[in-house]
């Protein structure tokens, strides 16, 4: 029978289902090769509890509906769209196709489609079902989904067992569903990357929306509104408004090639879904639903024991959260400190940049289930935007506070505990409080689990003590709508931040007693825990950027963009818009004909950058449109970018280093990222040239000198790498002499340039396909250069087949520091066994060059107090400094030795490390 009345249709948002089984369960691998599961679990659980409670009522029609790519047809509109999302873990990403085999397992419809995300679809079918007559249930918490709701579609929060109609969603947006659109559009959505209008969020959106009736009519009457800014704000970014109603709407046309029909709810099959169960070795839901379907369950033999870290549920019901608001009850709790000997500290601020945020609390707890906030700064009345607050009544003036916990926090007797110290620390610094000494959850994490997942409060406290953290959503909202700490009630802030500061030593002692069992007590005490300070006092120097040089090449790169454009459209015969992968697409290979176009299901061709690498070989447009892309991406991400991030009190920039966030050991630099300005081009260069010294200083860098080759040498014993070394030899050179028998004396820059290529391409793996492309040579020429590279040197194949032996053996590799670092998925299958092996052998390297330079660093600050120098930026292999220009000469003998003999005694190199030094006026002179 064709859908229609009497039938119900239930969407299932199948990606909210993966994420909360991911980031709700520990780590969990099959045995029988390593493969991450735990998220494949969580789903399937999931699943299972869904059909059990719904599939014996009314319920007719089910799928699951997937997001496929992240690649939509809103990217085509608008390139920043969702830009600002975090990658997926690496142990989620090979998971995501099993969940849809267990969709299919349960004989449920799973359904995606390439272009579109999961929401088009759910608009798509949700709309279908209406208009025939019928009910649907969305089962999805995402408000995107709202403006879906009424006429027979309703929402239903499985994570809440909460139902969301009409009513529900006037409540949260100010509005009925027919004008969710309308209220995004104007506050934007920071998740995705909406830029919608500035300064105004749901709440005032939608006060306009329902004075003016829709958007249009508002943006056509922004003249009347009497408020100057809101008024302005709507006039001046119309354009934008109106791009942001675009993006939010969802489309309830996709183009799916199935029917509802095709939706109908299906028993499942038994000996299918059991096999697909014992296949995952998940023996307990195996059995349960076996039972349940009254059918013997499939041996699993080897099944996994409970992961070792698996924790039982923490529960805080009882736990005492205290509010200090007077110096007599705060001389309390720090008597209890020194009583104890350590403390966990957290501060709460009004936002995440240490160099402009305001101090708004103080979190202590030295005994589980007891903690205590301090409020200093919570302010009461008024509103952000339009109007003042007053500080609000009940907490203690801010420097009272501060000079009784200023001795406690400096004690060197007192461990101070906290997750992520190097933010706090700067907060204090920026108080006058100097805290140590420190211990760090975050980093104690990373020393015992690097690769495994990653080391947030929130995701430590669900894996390692079973407990979900109040959400700082549920105290501040989302989006343009969000206010800042300060303006949150003390009564709902001390909950929050004190239980903040209860799993944070909970936390830490769980961690800090596995140090010596897992053989990483050196690793976290003399790389992870010194580097803290260093890095925050080298993050609040920052570094002076000139504006006007940043303008003027922005203004340059502009130019050059539309000259490249006019090239771009002599060269196809026709004016289209270059930023379209669409309209480009059409171009290489509708119009010009050239080989390897392939549709996507949208029918629009693939152009990324792999594609037109491969295509300049073919013809010029190609080139083009590459350098086209990349001074497009240099103008948003740097010369413009940049002057934002510029401290209006320094004026200079503030970079923050994640010590976490790269499971080698290398630093990350975030808001802004300076360590991905491009070196190779002419323009990336000349970024470098805006970051400038004081006048009466010049900015000196020291580089290691081709770090990871000498490590390689040493590590896998190549006899002629190590002596070239030692000889002071080009390197490059040497390896083109050696394969291809090129006299050093006749060395041509295009033989050098290849061997250069394979000696940096080898460390990473690079295969023949990916030296191809970046010689632009034949593949299989590109694959006899790596085979004669082996060839003459066989210790490097040796030493690959050792390391990935090993890892396969233990899941993790070593550097020469003994910083381990976990490789889950080196024993899994499939397309991702070749990135996983390739990991493993680039991380001893890798991560052995990264420990050198921890090692320079922590010992910079006593080798340079002496000197009038300030360490600014760490840069990959190179830390630059800022030195008046009669102390350069000093400066550079003193750093060089220092980061020459960052070794240890017990790690002697074979080959010498070598820094190269450099000075100028600004970085691209000084590089």
């Amino acid at each position: 029978m064709a859908f229609g009345k009497g039938h119900h249709l239930h969407l299932i948002d199948g990606s909210a289902f993966i994420f909360r089984a991911y980031h709700a369960l520990p780590p969990l691998t099959r045995k029988s090769d390593g493969l991450p599961i735990g998220a494949v679990s969580g789903f399937c659980n999931m699943l299972q509890r869904y059909v059990e409670g719904n599939l014996g009522s009314d319920v007719t029609h089910i799928a699951v509906i997937f997001d496929k790519g992240s690649h939509t047809f809103r990217n085509d509109m608008y390139d920043q769209y969702k830009a600002n999302r975090d990658a997926m873990p690496e142990d989620l990403r090979p998971q995501i196709p099993l969940t849809r085999e267990a969709t299919h397992a349960f004989n449920i419809a799973c359904e995606e489609m390439e272009g579109y995300e999961a929401d088009d679809i759910i608009a798509t079918l949700s709309v279908q079902a209406r208009e025939a007559g019928g009910r649907c249930t969305i089962i999805s918490s995402d408000k995107d989904l709202m403006q879906l709701v009424g006429g027979g579609v309703e929402m239903f929060d499985a994570m809440k067992n909460n139902q969301i109609d009409s009513e529900g969603v006037e409540a949260k947006f100010g509005v009925g569903p027919d004008r969710v659109i309308d209220v995004q559009a104007l506050a934007g959505d920071s998740v995705d990357n909406v830029p919608g209008a500035p300064g105004i969020g749901i709440k005032t959106a939608a006060l306009l929306i329902n004075e003016y009736g829709s958007l249009e009519e508002l943006l056509d009457r922004a003249e009347e509104i009497k408020q100057p800014k809101r008024r302005e704000t709507l006039i001046e970014n119309r354009a934008q408004i109106e791009l942001s109603k675009k993006l939010v709407t969802l489309d309830t046309n996709t183009p799916i090639t199935f029917s509802l029909d095709d939706l109908e709810v299906r028993d499942p099959d038994p000996e299918k879904l059991l096999a697909f169960l014992a296949e995952m070795e998940f023996r307990t839901l195996t059995k349960r639903i076996a039972d349940k379907l009254e059918v013997e369950a499939p041996v699993i033999e080897d099944a996994p024991a409970p992961a070792a870290d698996a924790p039982e549920m923490l529960d805080l019901k009882d736990a005492v959260y205290t509010t200090v608001r007077d110096a007599q009850t705060l001389q309390k709790w720090i008597d209890a400190v020194y009583a104890r000997g350590y403390v966990a500290v957290d501060t709460e601020t009004t936002g995440l940049n240490e160099m402009v945020v305001d101090l708004v609390g103080i979190c202590l707890c030295v005994e589980e289930g007891e903690a205590c906030y301090i409020p200093l700064a919570h302010r009461s009345g008024g509103d952000d935007l339009f109007g003042s607050a007053e500080l609000a009544e009940g907490q203690m003036p801010l420097q009272e506070a501060l000079d009784l916990l200023k001795p406690m926090l400096e004690d060197d007797s007192i461990i101070k505990i906290g997750q992520n110290m190097k933010y706090d620390a700067k907060i204090f610094a920026r108080y006058g409080v100097q805290i140590a000494p420190i211990d760090d959850t975050m980093l104690l994490s990373y020393a015992l689990h690097a690769g495994l997942h990653n080391h947030g409060m929130d995701a430590l406290s669900e894996r390692y003590l079973g407990h979900t953290p109040i959400p700082i959503k549920q105290l501040l909202g989302t989006g343009k709508s969000a206010i800042t700490f300060d303006m949150v009630p003390i009564d709902d802030a001390t909950p929050y931040a004190a239980e903040d500061a209860d799993i944070t030593l909970r936390l830490w002692k769980t961690f800090k007693p596995l140090l010596h069992t897992k053989q990483v007590t050196t690793v976290y005490e003399t790389m992870e825990r010194p580097l803290i300070p260093v890095l925050a006092k080298m993050e609040m120097n920052g570094i002076k950027v000139d504006r006007d040089t940043l303008s003027r090449m922005s203004n340059a790169f502009a130019q050059k963009m539309a000259g490249l454009e006019a090239e771009i459209h002599e060269l196809a015969g026709q004016d289209f818009n270059v930023g379209s992968p669409k309209q480009l697409g059409e171009i290489l290979f509708d119009k010009l004909e050239l080989p390897g176009g392939k549709k996507g299901k949208t029918g629009a061709y693939s152009t990324g950058v792999d594609i037109l690498e491969d295509l300049a070989t073919e013809h010029e447009l190609p080139g083009r449109v590459l350098d086209w892309r990349q001074l497009s991406k240099l103008k948003s991400t740097y010369t413009d970018a940049l002057q934002n991030h510029i401290n209006a009190d320094t004026g200079r920039v503030h970079t923050s280093y994640s010590i976490a966030g790269a499971n080698t050991g290398r630093l990350a630099s975030t808001d802004p990222n300076l360590q991905n300005i491009p070196v190779r081009s002419e323009e990336g260069r000349r970024i470098r040239e805006a970051f400038v010294a004081e006048e009466g200083n010049v900015l000196v860098s020291l580089d290691y000198s081709q770090i990871e080759l000498r490590i390689l040498a040493h590590i896998a014993d190549i006899p002629a790498l190590k002596q070239a070394f030692k000889d002071g030899h080009d390197i490059h050179a040497m390896t083109a002499s050696e394969m291809f028998d090129v006299p050093l004396d006749e060395m041509t820059p295009d033989v050098r340039r290849q061997a250069k290529a394979i000696n940096f391409g080898v460390i990473y793996g690079i295969s023949g396909f990916g030296l191809a492309r970046n010689l632009r040579i034949p593949r299989s020429e590109a694959q006899g250069f790596i085979d004669r590279y082996f060839e003459r040197f066989p210790g490097i194949r040796a030493y690959m087949d050792e390391t990935v032996k090993f890892a396969k053996e233990h899941e993790y590799v070593q550097t020469l520091f003994g910083r381990k670092i976990n490789t889950p998925e080196i024993n899994a299958k499939g397309p991702h066994a070749g990135f996983s092996k390739r990991a493993a052998i680039n991380a001893p390297i890798q991560g052995t060059a990264a420990d050198v330079i921890r090692r320079a660093m922590i010992r910079m600050p006593d080798a340079i107090k002496d000197l009038p120098a300030r360490m600014l930026l760490q840069v990959h292999d190179e830390l630059i400094f800022e030195v008046p220009e009669d102390s350069v000469d000093k400066t550079i003998d003193v750093v060089r030795d220092v980061m020459e003999n960052a070794s240890d005694p017990a790690v002697r190199f074979d080959v010498p490390l070598v820094v190269d030094a450099g000075q100028g006026a600004n970085w691209a002179e000084a590089h």
